[in-house]
């Protein structure tokens, strides 16, 4: 498993399960809809008057669990942040290309996108023991 290996894995996945850490509230998590960039930054979406969209906002980090199927998962730690302008116009693009209702999404009002950075991940195959990489930051984004 490489850094190439990682990506087409997350890339082929739509959904994960974020957690979040409140200053004001007990951690939460939520299952949601994600893309991948090719320079491996994991972007979603969610309601801009939400707690969660708020504790983003105020705790920007953020760890997210992808896959699941077939017992082979990865889990990974990161930083959030609004992109805007060019920035969120090209993972804008990214994200409605990996939905068949992409067009639709675009109109959905009150929509507000994250882009997670990871600094962190591990791989797990629960198929195969022994099988979990780790990759540190220097590994990762490159964005």
């Amino acid at each position: 498993m490489n850094r190439l290996d990682l990506l087409r894995f997350l890339q082929k996945h739509r959904l994960a399960v974020v957690a979040t850490n409140s200053q004001s509230g007990p951690p939460e998590s939520a299952v949601v809809g994600i893309a991948v960039s090719d320079q491996l930054e994991i972007v979603f979406d969610t309601l801009s008057d939400t707690r969660k969209c708020q504790n983003l906002r105020r705790n920007p980090n953020i760890s997210l669990v992808i896959g699941w199927d077939a017992e082979i998962t990865v889990q990974l730690e990161g930083v959030a942040d609004e992109p805007a302008g060019e920035q969120l116009s090209r993972l804008k693009k990214v994200y409605f290309a990996a939905y068949a209702d992409g067009p639709q999404r675009e109109s959905w009002p009150r929509i507000t996108y994250f882009r997670v950075r990871p600094n962190w991940a591990r791989y797990s195959d629960f198929n195969s023991p022994g099988s979990i990489v780790e990759f540190p930051a220097s590994d990762l984004c490159s964005c």
